[in-house]
């Protein structure tokens, strides 16, 4: 089907174009952050550059990298995470936004730091993990308590990875802040119980450090270039753990981010069509993207279990999950709830998925198969 061509009916309030600073998407898909944990060494190659070359020729409006980590010691928790500092893996990235360029696709990376997190596969990094109070969940020590010195270079690390990011040809560039990793470690109070400027009672003194990151990368980019920040109730740590359980406590973690220069956020649940606050408008109520959006005004991505059945991580753990419609998702966009939806784990197995969508073609579901190369 011809880029040009109209979309299949009812489809098409996806792919209408949006514009963000600097960058303007072709439609509203967005190609969600997966680690895959292929990138030899950290580096990526020929491999990962047409892995991502295949969801720009397929459709997707805007590629996030998996998580790439920032130049800090033992910020990554899996072996063959890639790096986003260094000139050879820097090289490397440049030649995979160049690869998703040459296919008339959009890409950022997302920049991260794993915190005091395990990975899945039990590689343990050479020296001791980092966290702000040296915990991993409540009651679970788990390496180092970072020092102030540490927060500065933390700060400074994201700083220059955006930089880098800019610098190297990529489109706009993501901070993860999600899912019980260092950042989020930052704002839940379970891993937070520092009793300095980095921590408090509050969730707005503990997002602190997140808020000095995005000041300093805004501050190291172009006025225009896009920032995205990834945030989430849930974490890894504890499926049930909300940082904000009201509106009101909501507005007061997100308008300081929003303020310091985050363009778009970027809205993680397990699944999207869940209402972030039930008790207030309902089973057909706003979701997270929906409630940050109307709370900062600011342009918002959702993202949860697009296309599939299942729990969150149940492919990830041999399951797979077949397919399921759009109509939640496409009956949201029409009325504006947010303005983005990131898809995942579907489009691992199946690049061609977004285009199969505009057609009006058969979708397959996720197989789990698929996460042990890169299709």
């Amino acid at each position: 089907m011809p880029s040009n061509a109209q979309p299949a009916a009812g489809t098409e309030t996806l792919f209408r174009p949006i514009t963000i600073g600097s960058m303007t998407l072709k439609n509203r898909i967005v190609m969600a952050p997966m680690t895959r944990n292929k990138a030899q060494d950290g580096i990526p190659a020929d491999t990962n550059a047409e892995y991502y070359r295949k969801r720009a020729v397929g459709g997707v409006g805007l590629i996030l990298t998996e998580g790439t980590v920032v130049d800090r010691p033992t910020s990554r928790n899996l072996p063959h995470v890639p790096f986003f500092h260094g000139d050879t893996a820097l090289t490397g990235w440049q030649q995979v936004a160049e690869a998703v360029h040459g296919a008339g696709g959009k890409i950022g990376p997302q920049i991260w730091h794993t915190g005091s997190t395990r990975g899945s596969a039990g590689w343990e990094p050479d020296s001791p993990v980092e966290s702000p109070s040296g915990i991993v969940k409540p009651g679970e020590p788990r390496g180092n308590v970072m020092s102030d010195a540490d927060i500065a270079d933390l700060i400074a690390a994201f700083a220059r990875a955006a930089a880098d990011s800019e610098a190297r040809g990529f489109d706009m560039t993501e901070v993860h802040g999600a899912h019980g990793y260092l950042l989020d470690q930052f704002m839940w109070d379970g891993t937070n119980l520092r009793d300095d400027s980095w921590g408090g009672p509050t969730l707005p003194e503990r997002t602190r450090v997140l808020v000095e990151i995005i000041k300093a990368i805004r501050a190291a980019v172009s006025p225009d270039y896009p920032v995205f920040l990834r945030l989430s109730q849930w974490k890894q740590q504890d499926y049930d753990a909300r940082l904000a359980p009201t509106p009101a406590e909501m507005e007061a973690w997100l308008t300081p981010l929003a303020d310091a220069g985050v363009d778009v956020f970027h809205c993680s649940q397990r699944r999207f069509w869940v209402p972030e606050f039930p008790e207030l408008d309902g089973e057909d109520g706003l979701n997270f993207a929906g409630w940050a959006k109307k709370l900062t005004g600011k342009l918002t991505c959702s993202v949860g279990s697009v296309g599939l059945d299942g729990e969150y991580f149940g492919a990830f753990r041999g399951r797979s999950a077949g397919p399921s419609g759009v109509d939640k998702l496409i009956e949201r966009m029409e009325r504006d709830e947010f303005d983005l939806i990131a898809v995942g784990r579907i489009l691992i197995s199946d690049p061609d998925w977004v285009q199969k969508v505009r057609t009006g073609a058969e979708t397959s579901g996720f197989d789990a198969e698929a996460l042990k190369t890169l299709v």
